[in-house]
């Protein structure tokens, strides 16, 4: 495999080891945000596995010897030139570093935006509490 390809194979599969695919799914809140996770994620499965089976395998080596044999060594010397001459491009990420900034920033206003429902959260158990004390309360005093 080419140096690109696997590295490309390399990187989707430590990318699918480091993904918390479960605490994500916690923080989940409604049934159709639930149904586009769960297609995200078989998505990115089904791509991570054609990565690591299809673009992670070497081809086979060509057997010019066979060729020549049966063609005739004038013919298959130039495919075999030709061949040697196709160079593929390296993939070059141009896009990744933009994104990784958005990326990084949303995960701070979701840090906050976490930390703004937990203690929205505590308001409002320490209310609920409150009201049902004042139940209890109300419960026991005689009516006036």
């Amino acid at each position: 495999m080419s140096g690109a390809g696997k590295k490309v194979v390399d990187v989707a599969f430590k990318a699918g080891k480091s993904i918390d695919w479960e605490g994500m799914a916690k923080l989940l809140v409604s049934d159709e945000a639930r149904k586009e996770f769960a297609t995200l994620r078989r998505t990115f499965d089904e791509v991570n596995s054609t990565l690591q089976t299809k673009f992670s395998q070497e081809p086979e080596p060509i057997d010019w010897e066979y060729y020549r044999k049966g063609i005739g060594s004038r013919l298959v010397d130039m495919y075999k030139e030709a061949y040697e001459s196709v160079e593929i491009p390296k993939f070059v990420d141009t896009v990744t570093s933009q994104f990784k900034l958005k990326f990084d920033a949303l995960l701070v206003e979701l840090k906050e935006a976490e930390e703004k429902s937990l203690k929205e959260s505590e308001r409002l158990e320490k209310e609920i509490a409150d009201v049902q004390e004042l139940k209890v309360i109300a419960k026991h005093c005689p009516n006036e």
